[in-house]
């Protein structure tokens, strides 16, 4: 994540977008434990990641090290305990990117794919790395969750691009904008998207049918901190997800798929955003998180059932 100038908020591209291949076509050919994913808890682009490998059964074929949530002008920081480098031994995630590029001086993001036998970063895009879990490392998975499926794979692509712009970058467009016009525009247009999304999940359990794919869990890291941060963080305030009928049932639904609901750290995630963004939140108080219960009863399977039953 980064800081905004000047009026909008613009998010700088990723600097390093290496690919790794299955076929050994590339540079970076798949390897079990050659690639260590570096993640933060707290970050919603890198806990995308963090599902996606638990989700495919590659936590054996990539280890994976966390950054302290609490981020200061060096940046992302291991500082012990669970927040230690045991690849590396760095101490700022900083260290990652100059030793990739002595010259670099660009946003210092989570996630980061790095090469242990080149000594570099492969890849800092979170849509980069989720897609390489299954184009990538697909063959040494151990579970078989399809997250970019053959028949859906052009529709996938197109909403993806609009989750992300139209919510997932949205709520920083709105949280750092100085402008009270740019800001209203942007809640405004994310509560539209919002608005169509719920009509879709009325009659699908989840954005392309019966299973998860990428769109769902990349548009679930928004949903997860909107309430709890970005409703009150962002002034992203027209309404809370937990009054949509169901958007807040499928966020429930994709949080009690196996293996999420140990991906999710609240309290790292609201820590991080109030205490690290001084500009929005000087005091540095963290905010009561709101009365939502993730764990709560959904009903969400029966859309899947009713369609098997008419087909």
């Amino acid at each position: 994540m980064s800081d905004a100038t000047g009026t909008t908020f613009r998010r700088p591209p990723s600097r390093f977008r290496d690919w790794v291949s299955a076929d050994g076509s590339s540079r970076y050919p798949a390897e079990p434990g050659r690639y260590h994913l570096y993640v933060s808890w707290a970050c919603p682009w890198a806990h995308r990641t963090v599902i996606g490998r638990r989700l495919k059964g590659l936590e054996d074929a990539i280890p994976m090290s966390v950054v302290d949530p609490i981020r200061d002008d060096r940046g992302w920081a291991f500082t012990g305990g669970e927040y230690t480098d045991p690849v590396n031994g760095f101490g700022y995630l900083a260290a990652a990117y100059e030793r990739t590029d002595p010259a670099y001086d660009g946003r210092i993001s989570v996630p980061v794919l790095w090469d242990t036998e080149t000594g570099r970063i492969v890849n800092n895009e979170s849509a980069d790395v989720l897609r390489m879990f299954t184009t990538g490392f697909g063959h040494l998975a151990t579970r078989t969750a399809d997250l970019w499926p053959e028949p859906h794979r052009e529709a996938i692509d197109a909403l993806n691009d609009r989750v992300y712009e139209e919510i997932n970058n949205a709520v920083y467009v709105a949280g750092f904008s100085t402008d009270q016009a740019v800001y209203e525009r942007t809640v405004y247009r994310m509560f539209d998207t919002f608005d169509e999304l719920d009509a879709r999940l009325a009659t699908r359990r989840f954005l392309f049918g019966d299973a998860p794919v990428e769109t769902d869990w990349r548009l679930f890291t928004t949903l997860l901190r909107f309430d709890a941060v970005y409703l009150i963080h962002f002034k992203c305030s027209l309404r809370r997800i937990a009054e949509y009928q169901h958007l807040w049932p499928y966020a429930r639904d994709l949080y009690q798929q196996p293996l999420i609901a140990g991906t999710v750290r609240f309290d790292e995630i609201r820590r991080h955003y109030y205490r690290t963004h001084r500009t929005i939140n000087p005091r540095g108080l963290v905010a009561v998180r709101p009365d939502s219960d993730f764990e709560a009863t959904h009903d969400r399977a029966r859309l899947g059932e009713r369609r098997i039953v008419r087909a």
